[in-house]
């Protein structure tokens, strides 16, 4: 899940040749997992002639070693200039700044590389990189997310943040966040799927051995009482109906598939994914129809009886609604066919 992106991508609009220039800001305390994570993701994405579309550069704020939480040095490869030369700047967590959760400020060499950042770079946090975000003043007045069991922590260090702790990830167009420790691949990925296209996302998570998408939001990895190994899940209606998007699926005819009544089905299947079964059904048919606006040239009538939104029109209030552009739009901005049909 993520909020429609309504800035214009740094990666299409405005970048130099050559690789898109990621940098990682490596801070004091950082989890070596998620600093890894956009190394491993855009490392994985390369155009046709085998090229590598991003450069991505792990800096810290002074261009000293860190301590990462697992006890080990992280040598970086740059210092604070790799900021200031970035498309993208990625802020992974930090477990050394207790005073970020009561809202503190950042320490003086922080405060001073993030200041050196450009206007227009893209702007990402991983995870409580989010924290260095707001006290940066980068995220007031903007939705954000960052780890549900922090939610409430955040919330009060940072009232002028729009904090949607059930969220996978936010796309808030130039300021990205994302939830705790792997929703940074998922991120990862859908920036990817932004800049590049589904084929290209598709690419990066068959080689990193991820899902390319994940359903749901961090809803359904809330601590809850564990249900009885008797009480019926959803998964496999939800399996069953991702086979059959372009058919009429209602909520009755999805909670007859699951053998469920209609409110239990509806309580289950929030519970395990997160959102209600006529949102999740939307975002699927959205997805299949930008995969299809994507890699075919099939006419925007038929990509929507095909993803099941039977008209031109439903797909394309939906589309704009969701993602603010028109299926034609988005076909010209994504799809790598010049010739594809872009009839509305």
């Amino acid at each position: 899940m993520q909020w429609p992106c309504t800035n214009p991508d740094p990666v299409r609009t405005g970048a130099a040749p050559g690789p898109h220039r990621i940098a990682v800001l490596a801070l004091p305390g950082v989890p070596p997992f998620e600093l890894g994570i956009p190394s491993r993701v855009f490392g994985s994405v390369l155009d046709t002639d085998g090229r590598p579309l991003y450069e991505v550069t792990v800096c810290t704020a002074d261009g000293a070693p860190v301590l990462s939480d697992a006890g080990f040095t992280v040598q970086p490869a740059a210092g604070p200039e790799a900021l200031a030369a970035a498309d993208t700047v990625i802020v992974p967590p930090t477990h050394a700044m207790p005073e970020l959760g009561r809202g503190g400020p950042l320490p003086p060499e922080v405060t001073t590389a993030i200041a050196g950042i450009r206007p227009g770079t893209r702007l990402v946090s991983i995870c409580t990189g989010s924290y260095v975000l707001a006290a940066a003043g980068l995220l007031d007045g903007r939705p954000a997310t960052t780890h549900w069991n922090l939610a409430p922590e955040f919330r009060r260090a940072y009232p002028h943040v729009k904090v949607d702790e059930e969220v996978l990830f936010v796309d808030d167009g130039d300021v990205l966040t994302s939830a705790g420790v792997a929703a940074g691949v998922d991120l990862c990925l859908h920036m990817i799927r932004r800049d590049h296209g589904a084929a290209a996302a598709n690419r990066a998570a068959r080689m990193c051995v991820v899902p390319p998408w994940r359903d749901g939001g961090q809803a359904q990895y809330i601590d809850r009482p564990v249900p009885e190994p008797t009480v019926a899940t959803t998964t496999a209606t939800r399996a069953w109906a991702l086979e059959h998007l372009g058919e009429p699926l209602s909520l009755n005819r999805l909670a007859e598939h699951a053998r469920m009544s209609l409110r239990s089905f509806t309580r289950r299947f929030r519970d395990e994914v997160g959102m209600t079964p006529v949102q999740w059904l939307t975002a699927q048919r959205l997805e299949l129809a930008k995969q299809l606006l994507e890699t075919t040239d099939l006419s925007i009538d038929l990509v929507a009886h095909r993803s099941g939104f039977g008209s031109a029109n439903s797909l394309r209030a939906h589309m704009r609604a969701t993602f603010g552009v028109s299926p034609a739009a988005y076909r010209r901005t994504f799809s790598p066919n010049d010739s594809a049909t872009t009839s509305i």
